[in-house]
């Protein structure tokens, strides 16, 4: 019997709940949304160690309408020389559904052996690949080409591949709470379903 968990039906109360400027980053994922609704939705929030130690934070709030993927990243940066307050940038894409490559979701279970069906795992990690023409961050891999002649001192240019950067989620139990990872697999089970519409 397969267990359910409830879970948050208003992205604007979780952003709240977050505490990182709830009204910039409610105003930013409203003025991305417009008129349209979330089916689904994921507020993340985690703190980042930059080299020099410092803390900062940073929230991500990931939005299924029925035509897009709304992305909205929100990064505290620290005060600038002479100034003795952060400051925070804000950006959301808008991705058509037709751009998702695909939706992975990794579980973690710690006793495999004892793992009762409709638990929730540990821990997850949602990666989402976006067509490379989509515009998104991309790798390049090169390597030099060669020719099936193993004599050959030509130089024949280079050879690669082109990858997109896939955007990554991870959330726990121990560091994020059951809500959190319930939350998670639901978002990746209604997003994965998303991508199959015509």
């Amino acid at each position: 019997m397969r267990k359910t968990r409830a879970v948050p039906t208003d992205w604007r109360s979780e952003i709240e709940r977050s505490g990182y400027y709830p009204g910039l980053v409610i105003d930013a994922v409203a003025t991305a949304l417009g008129n349209e609704t979330a089916e689904a939705f994921v507020v993340h929030h985690e703190a980042i160690f930059d080299p020099a130690m410092e803390m900062r934070r940073h929230t991500t709030v990931l939005l299924l309408t029925p035509t897009r993927l709304i992305v909205c990243h929100t990064d505290e940066h620290p005060p600038a020389e002479g100034n003795g307050r952060p400051h925070a940038s804000t950006t959301t894409d808008s991705i058509r559904i037709g751009n998702i490559q695909s939706v992975a979701l990794t579980r973690v279970v710690a006793d495999p052996a004892n793992y009762a069906p409709g638990s929730l795992p540990g821990e997850v990690v949602l990666s989402i690949s976006l067509n490379v023409n989509w515009g998104a961050i991309a790798h390049i891999d090169l390597e030099p080409a060669s020719c099936a002649d193993e004599s050959c001192e030509l130089d024949h240019g280079y050879t690669g591949a082109i990858t997109a950067e896939p955007l990554t989620l991870r959330v726990s139990q121990a560091a994020d709470g059951t809500d959190s990872v319930a939350t998670m697999v639901n978002f990746a089970n209604v997003l994965s379903e998303a991508t199959a519409r015509p």
